[in-house]
């Protein structure tokens, strides 16, 4: 039977002779390693056998490096992506249907390597590697005893890449139908006179350069306001910040109008075909499409389309037709306000014609009923004239004998009003000389009444030798019945006071 895995292993880690050796050895342990897989001896040593940690993560070396030294195509998941001295360092991963993971390993692009790899499927792809891509990966497995199991990229099929950008944007566009967004913005009328136009575009762009030349100069003529925002339009971050400044521009221009801008520009110009890819995101597209005004949008390419031209209510090839677009409209919208305008004049030069010939028929008949109104008028107006002259004449009459007989009744009345005033004067004088002598009188009862209280004031009656006697509560006893054997009662005279116990009650005194 051939020496085991195990025996090897053990001889290896005794004697460590130069490493070419080790690796020769370690080579004949692989080979011998499957031979004894085949046998149940391999199980019955490692049960009572044991390795160094090192020596036995060799042999697994070995076998890999024997096993898998070629190359061959993986498709795979970036989970993670970081990179160190030039050297890019991927966490790969598979899922399954439900999103779970099945498979997940380590692998590095080698400095060497990766400046050529990546510019490739950037050009290719026109987007950068990064986490959350489907790539396909030339690559060979490795196996360190320290680091563990990983594999090592030689190359990245970006054809694979595009296939999956491919689905995921048909997905995208799907999901916006499905949801009854993708023609939303296109049905919303264009507007009649373009005057507010809100404008998303990178700053310094070439094509923000080349539509504003065309924008200053219809801005300058008053004949449309442009009002601009700028975001990134490369690079991961990109549809985020479009969106913000989306948001902003719009909230800012209600704040400032109160009112909705007519239209919604984004523009991008000059900067790589590639970058495109990053305008392919669903909650920007979303919000293009659910935007209450026109959007219109010139990305800066002729072939190629993003989801911003399938959502956005017109799309242009460059920034440059998306003003020339606006010029246009406004071109056209003049020109049709001329044509209507000429058609307004003619129809009213006509209906002028006809009013000043149907006015001079008029008129002529008012003249004609004018004369003979007037002379009917007059002669009514002096047939009326001389009833009223008669009229005034017997009313002024009848008049003056009613004011004759009104001043008459007004000097009878006054009389007997002054004759019953006079009386009355002189009973009220008369009542009033009564009144003064009874307040005589009065006076001299008051004085009466006050020099009796005077003369019965308590302190003269104490002074004739009279006293007040009370309880011990202070209360004056005016009666016998109120006093009780024993009890304390105090007396008060003119000039003090003193206090005495009853011993003895006799009511018959009082009688």
């Amino acid at each position: 039977m051939p020496k085991s895995i195990v025996e090897q292993a053990l001889r290896l880690g005794a004697s460590l002779p130069s490493s070419d050796d080790i690796t020769a050895k370690h080579r004949q342990i692989a080979a011998e390693f499957e031979a004894d897989m085949a046998t149940d001896a391999p199980k019955a040593l490692l049960s009572d056998t044991h390795l160094s940690l090192s020596d036995y993560l060799t042999a697994v070396k070995l076998v890999i490096d024997d096993s898998f030294d070629h190359e061959v195509w993986v498709r795979a998941e970036i989970r993670l992506m970081n990179t160190k001295g030039g050297h890019y360092y991927f966490e790969l991963a598979e899922k399954d249907d439900a999103g779970d993971i099945t498979a997940s390993c380590r692998a590095t692009l080698w400095r060497f390597r990766a400046s050529t790899v990546l510019a490739k499927f950037k050009a290719a792809t026109g987007q950068t590697l990064s986490a959350g891509s489907s790539v396909l990966i030339k690559c060979s497995a490795t196996f360190h005893a320290q680091y563990g199991f990983s594999l090592n990229i030689s190359d990245i099929d970006p054809s694979y890449t595009l296939g999956e950008i491919a689905m995921a944007y048909q997905a995208m566009k799907k999901r916006l139908s499905d949801e009854g967004l993708l023609m939303l913005n296109r049905k919303l009328p264009t507007p009649f006179d373009i005057r507010q136009v809100v404008v998303i575009a990178p700053e310094q762009a070439a094509g923000l350069g080349d539509f504003r030349a065309e924008a200053d100069r219809l801005a300058s003529a008053n004949a449309c306001q442009f009002h601009y925002h700028y975001a990134t339009f490369q690079g991961n971050h990109a549809p985020s910040e479009i969106r913000a400044a989306i948001m902003t521009g719009m909230s800012h221009f209600i704040e400032s109008f109160d009112d909705l801008p007519d239209l919604l520009v984004i523009i991008r110009g000059g900067g790589a075909v590639g970058d495109l890819a990053y305008l392919n995101d669903y909650e920007l597209a979303a919000l293009v499409a659910e935007c209450p005004v026109p959007v219109w949008v010139g990305v800066g390419h002729e072939r190629d389309t993003v989801i911003l031209d399938e959502v956005a209510h017109t799309s242009f090839d460059t920034p440059s037709k998306v003003i020339l677009g606006i010029e246009s409209h406004l071109v056209a919208m003049v020109k049709k306000a001329q044509e209507q305008m000429t058609k307004i004049n003619r129809y009213s030069q006509t209906s002028i014609a006809h009013a000043k010939q149907n006015s001079e028929r008029s008129l002529e008949r008012i003249r004609l009923n004018s004369s003979r109104t007037l002379m009917l008028a007059k002669k009514d107006s002096h047939h009326e004239l001389r009833q009223l002259q008669s009229a005034i004449k017997h009313q002024a009459q009848r008049q003056k004998q009613h004011n004759d007989a009104l001043i008459s009744s007004i000097k009878s009345s006054a009389t007997k009003k002054l004759a019953t005033a006079k009386a009355l004067s002189q009973t009220a004088f008369e009542r009033h000389q009564s009144l003064g002598t009874r307040l005589h009188q009065l006076k001299e009862n008051c004085r009466h009444l006050q020099s009796l209280i005077l003369i019965q004031h308590p302190k003269r009656t104490l002074q004739k030798g009279y006293a007040i006697i009370s309880d011990e509560t202070h209360t004056p006893i005016g009666s016998i019945t109120k006093l009780h054997p024993n009890q304390t009662v105090h007396i008060s005279f003119a000039d003090g006071k003193a206090s005495a116990k009853i011993e003895h009650i006799d009511p018959s005194d009082l009688k």
